[in-house]
């Protein structure tokens, strides 16, 4: 199968909705997936980073990822996070994912323990070698402490078929570069995801396939019409647009981590959610509420 067909455009990580409780908020879970799938979104990421997956319990994480999969049935091709520091725990959120029929799943190098890269070649081999679930290799080294090495990736790719692409969030576009460089002969149709919204643009000029924006979940105008000018060579909008979305993410550094600022800025978009988020994160301030309305 030609994946790349498949995972293209701009797929939003979608915010897990809470009640003030810390419970999974069914009907603002609702509103938002349907809100999005009104957009001309091209697909979506579950328990991504701004879904809160690592402030979760395990059931929590199984409750969401069913909900949400049920939800959108189908209607658009479906990215579920199933990482972990443990391989077997991957490997048992990748079982749901198989039950649960999704597009693919989206895998982090476990955190903490810094990984040599055979150890860290035999994580992501385990995984893709005990699910059916095509995997997407996620690298954000920001977040984990440790990058997956190029020479990593392009071992995985030459030897793990059910290994399909990759969301890379490293801050610098010449990553992304090296990536689609060393890895797109010997997988042509490798998926290659910007993991950083303003790095889009480049990765769509290098050969990448689009990106994993979250302001796309408030903004998909801005993030989509960039997707948009690119495909329908309409160069001045593209610019245009990129230049936008510059200002905008800004957004990502009014409050470490993003969580609750990416739900307030929906909730300023006019989409009636909580901006409830997990422990021990808090919802934003006043004043970053105002920075985030002024953006």
């Amino acid at each position: 199968m030609n994946y790349s067909k498949i995972f293209r455009g701009v797929f939003p990580p979608v915010p897990t909705i809470f009640t003030p409780d810390g419970e999974l908020d069914k009907k603002g879970m609702k509103t938002l997936l349907n809100y999005l799938m009104d957009q001309p979104i091209d697909g979506l990421l579950i328990l991504g980073s701004g879904g809160e997956f690592c402030h979760m319990t395990k059931e929590q994480r199984y409750e969401v990822a069913a909900f949400c999969v049920h939800h959108i049935n189908k209607r658009v091709p479906i990215l579920l996070g199933i990482s972990s520091c443990s391989t077997y725990e991957v490997i048992e959120f990748g079982k749901q994912a198989d039950q649960l029929q999704v597009d693919a799943v989206l895998v982090l190098n476990p955190y903490y323990a810094k990984l040599s890269d055979e150890y860290m070649y035999q994580h992501f081999k385990m995984v893709a070698e005990n699910i059916s679930s095509p995997v997407l290799i996620y690298n954000f080294p920001a977040l984990t402490g440790q990058d997956i090495s190029i020479n990593v990736i392009v071992r995985l790719v030459s030897e793990v078929e059910n290994i399909i692409g990759i969301k890379d969030t490293v801050d610098n576009i010449s990553h992304i570069r090296q990536v689609i460089n060393q890895v797109r002969p010997i997988r042509p149709d490798f998926v290659v995801f910007s993991g950083f919204d303003e790095y889009m643009m480049d990765t769509l000029i290098l050969g990448g396939n689009g990106g994993i924006p979250a302001t796309a979940n408030f903004a998909p105008d801005i993030t989509c019409g960039i997707y948009k000018a690119w495909r329908d060579k309409e160069y001045d909008k593209l610019f245009s647009l990129q230049r936008r979305l510059a200002t905008l993410s800004d957004i990502y550094h009014v409050d470490t981590p993003f969580f609750g600022v990416i739900k307030k800025a929906i909730q300023l978009a006019g989409i009636d959610i909580s901006d409830s988020v997990l422990n021990p994160v808090k919802i934003p301030n006043q004043e970053m509420v105002i920075y985030i309305d002024d953006i």
